[in-house]
């Protein structure tokens, strides 16, 4: 059944406190042969407060966490929400040069990090000044035999508080910040995003609507959180699940093998992947006989999910498909696409969705100036959800959020019934010839051919257009096709002057994190020696 929780809650601490009273023994979170109920899960988080104190972490310090999903990442996190400290999550799939930056930039004084990332951190941490204390979340090794474990880092601490470290009231802070996270840096250096607990709470306060029955949660669902807690993604679908009082089942990390066996063992109802982990998920041996038969709602966004890949999706795991579009600048979703309108055949298939309550979203062209419907802008967006801003980054903050208004970097426009449609980055859009080219609809009619199985369009320097479309292509499995047979479909479906000019074939695509195409990267060797770097 749906929960309704208080809306007088507007933190992680309050939420926790009001479920440990009304639903004490209901579990919370499955991770592994550990179960913690919501009465559990308040005990565990306020030990940690008290540790946190006694070690002299206080209030807006950053506490790291270097390590997959783990149920001491969740405690962590409500632990930080009860001392009005900032949980940082690490990206551990960086290399140790960006790690060593985003740790130096958030002048984390704390790091909890699991016992397989110890030998790196451990190589870095002569280069981490503002570093004074690592503890060992799993246990430690000979190599890190000077850490701590959590549980020896636990029992060094009193029974109470620090009364010298400053904390804020957990239960009257909604505009203070929580979270951390990076952006995914395809473009100069990561930012830390900051995000406030209300971005968490405030949105999500207003009245029932059909459409929005995707974010129905109650105590009989069961989530399964594969995405990593260190992107939005993974973060926002665990305070979903917490929202409505249901159990999260915890993942290390997203293993589509492991995800057919979690499903029909924990009777997992909901769950959020990005396109990518979807792809994988459906193309497992296996996946089109599994019992899918306890899901009853597929979350996705992040990237853009192609339609072809949407409608197989949607046959294999037999259940309703909700999108989701946003950025972690917002806290996640600001637009969705309602289950109702997943219908084959559909061409809301391609839109993002709709706007939010409490939401407002406009598209601008490059003066500034709004746009009318059916006029491709950029988009901007006015959220409660909206982040306090770019750590350590004024000028940045300043030039993404003006006047109370995101700027998304996304190009898209609405249509006569109110669906936002994106069209792609503005930085992505190819100007050949004059004309623009937004990769996505070229990338759409590539992945509808049946030999085509991943594909991304980029803008290459061309003496005579300026700009020609490249389409860079994965073939599936046992398939081949020659370049100009894919163009020549191409132009059966597109003007010519969006259709490639080149193709060429790669066996995978680089993606970050979150399953992002990084375009950057494929255009690179393209734009080499040019004055003009794209």
């Amino acid at each position: 059944m749906t929960t309704a929780i208080p809306s007088s809650i507007r933190s992680f601490t309050a939420l926790i406190d009001y479920h440990a009273q009304t639903r004490p023994e209901h579990p919370a979170l499955i991770c592994g042969d550990r179960t913690l109920s919501y009465l559990g899960l308040q005990a565990s988080a306020s030990r940690l407060t008290t540790a946190l104190s006694h070690h002299g972490v206080g209030a807006e310090d950053r506490v790291g966490v270097l390590a997959k999903n783990c149920a001491e990442f969740v405690e962590l996190l409500l632990a930080c929400s009860n001392q009005g400290a900032v949980c940082v999550g690490l990206n551990w799939r960086l290399a140790a040069a960006e790690l060593k930056y985003i740790i130096n930039d958030c002048q984390a004084g704390i790091l909890f990090v699991s016992r397989e990332f110890a030998p790196l951190l451990h190589a870095l941490a002569p280069e981490l000044p503002a570093l004074q204390q690592v503890v060992i979340i799993d246990g430690n090794n000979d190599q890190t035999s000077s850490w701590p474990s959590l549980a020896q880092w636990l029992d060094d601490a009193p029974t109470s508080p620090a009364p010298e470290i400053k904390a804020l009231d957990p239960h009257s802070a909604p505009d203070r910040a929580i979270v951390q996270l990076y952006t995914s840096g395809t473009t100069g250096n990561p930012k830390g995003v900051v995000l406030p607990q209300r971005a968490f709470f405030d949105p999500w306060q207003f009245e029932n609507d059909a459409r929005l029955s995707w974010n129905d949660w109650g105590d009989d669902d069961v989530s399964l959180l594969v995405m990593p807690l260190f992107h939005v993604g993974g973060v926002g679908l665990l305070c979903m699940a917490l929202r409505g009082g249901a159990t999260t089942v915890i993942e290390a990390e997203f293993n589509p093998v492991q995800v057919m066996t979690l499903v029909p063992e924990h009777r997992i109802t909901k769950s959020f992947l990005v396109p990518a982990a979807i792809r994988a998920l459906i193309l497992t041996p296996g996946a089109q006989e599994a019992d899918w038969s306890s899901l009853r709602l597929m979350l996705y966004g992040a990237a853009p999910m192609p339609e072809s890949l949407l409608l197989e999706a949607m046959q294999t795991l037999g259940c309703e498909f909700a999108q989701q579009y946003g950025m972690t600048e917002l806290c996640g979703t600001v637009v969705h696409l309602p289950t109702a309108d997943h219908v084959p055949g559909s061409p809301r298939l391609r839109a993002a969705g709709l706007p939010l309550p409490g939401t407002t979203i406009n598209i601008i062209d490059d003066q500034g100036r709004p746009l009318p419907a059916n006029k491709v802008g950029e988009i901007i967006v006015k959220s409660p959800a909206v982040m306090l801003g770019y750590y350590g980054l004024p000028e940045a903050t300043q030039k993404t959020l003006v006047a109370g208004y995101i700027h998304t970097g996304d190009a898209g426009y609405f249509d006569d019934d109110g669906y936002l449609y994106i069209f792609d980055r503005m930085k992505d859009m190819i100007i050949s010839g004059g004309e623009n080219v937004y990769p996505i609809e070229v990338e759409n009619v590539l992945y509808k051919h049946p030999a085509v199985t991943d594909a991304a369009v980029i803008g290459v320097p061309d003496e005579r257009w300026g700009e020609a479309v490249l389409a860079v292509i994965v073939l599936a499995d046992g398939q081949s096709i020659e370049a100009d047979q894919l163009i020549a479909y191409c132009k059966q479906h597109l003007a010519a002057f969006k259709c490639p000019k080149r193709v060429a074939f790669v066996t995978e695509l680089p993606r970050n994190p979150s399953g992002k195409i990084l375009k950057k990267s494929l255009r690179e060797p393209y734009w080499q020696g040019q004055q003009r770097r794209v």
